[in-house]
């Protein structure tokens, strides 16, 4: 073979072989492709109806949109409480077109989900991962409805984990996390998937007018959630009946009392006929403990106050002034939303 020959062939070789760059994206490509052909068709558009018109024809007008996605065989979708809270009548929109009427089985907004369901909807659901064994730096694909624009996809990787947020009503949501793939308003509700196409989070919020700053539920969370919705269409959660903030202790009455907390929750309003009322705790006073917990704040207090003290009684540790009182509150779920 001539050296003109060989050259020939070495480019033609040249030519065939992809770069290393290229190789790696398109293997990156087809993980990105496989794993939203596996959830796309679950993912659903999600329309929340304000009131019935007064004038023109009866139908309910479009309030706000957001995504789910539906996650059982027999039509249950999750999405957030934010989406559909306060709706008149909802609506589910598959990827197909067909549009479905779905009906709030229950929705939580101190963890800021929800979910429906729908009468045959005849897809396949999604498939629930394990929101603990992810780390940051994988890959991590968000499907949904931004803007209404039907079944987007973006893509990063996980930021971080156990992020906390804040709920409707003050409620710290724990465990939450960060990723880079781009939300807009109507991804929330939407899912957040690993690279195997199983779900791994919820997506909820970005932070604005900050770029890559999103934040998804873990599905550790939303399983349990999602099942108790299931269950009883709420979250029962203990209720003490105060109003209050963060706030700190003198270091004189720390030491005196060897308390091992430099803060507390100070009380600004408490509740006429509740918990709190009717065991004497009044404004002013800071509770440091509830039972034999600490209390340094007012995250401390919420997730103390669990389903599992309703109906009970639990001593409550009260600064007054300079004097440490405890006093016995019977906790009870909080009274229902007036209109609800």
């Amino acid at each position: 073979m001539s050296q003109e020959a060989v050259g020939h062939r070495q480019h033609q070789d040249v030519e065939r072989s992809p770069e290393p760059d290229a190789a790696l994206l398109d293997a990156y490509s087809r993980t990105v492709a496989d794993a939203v052909e596996r959830v796309a068709p679950a993912v659903v558009n999600i329309e929340a109806l304000g009131p019935r018109r007064a004038e023109g024809p009866p139908e309910r007008q479009p309030r706000g949109t957001g995504s789910g996605f539906i996650f059982t065989h027999d039509g249950f979708i999750l999405t957030n409480s934010h989406v559909v809270r306060g709706a008149s009548g909802l609506a589910a929109t598959l990827r197909d077109g067909t549009r479905l009427e779905a009906d709030l089985v229950g929705d939580d907004p101190g963890t800021d989900l929800a979910v429906l369901r729908v009468q045959f909807p005849r897809v396949e659901p999604v498939v629930l991962g394990d929101s603990a064994s992810i780390r940051p730096g994988q890959i991590a694909i968000a499907i949904g409805n931004p803007y209404g624009f039907q079944c987007t996809v973006t893509a990063g990787v996980i930021s971080a984990l156990g992020r906390s947020l804040r709920g409707a009503g003050g409620r710290l949501i724990d465990d939450v996390i960060q990723t880079d793939a781009a939300l807009n308003p109507g991804n929330s509700g939407g899912p957040l998937v690993n690279s195997l196409g199983e779900v791994i989070g919820v997506n909820t919020a970005t932070i604005m007018p900050a770029q890559g700053l999103c934040f998804a539920i873990a599905v550790n969370t939303v399983r349990l959630v999602a099942g108790l919705l299931l269950k009883d269409g709420r979250i029962r959660r203990a209720w003490l009946g105060v109003g209050g903030q963060t706030a700190p202790v003198h270091r004189r009455i720390v030491r005196h009392y060897d308390l091992g907390q430099g803060s507390g929750v100070l009380v600004l309003t408490v509740e006429k006929n509740g918990p709190a009322a009717r065991a004497g705790v009044r404004e002013g006073d800071v509770v440091l403990a509830v039972g034999d917990a600490p209390v340094r704040g007012i995250d401390d207090l919420q997730r103390l106050l669990t389903e599992a003290r309703i109906g009970r009684e639990s001593p409550v540790t009260i600064l007054r002034g300079t004097e440490r009182l405890t006093v016995g509150v019977r906790f009870e779920e909080p009274p229902a939303p007036v209109g609800r």
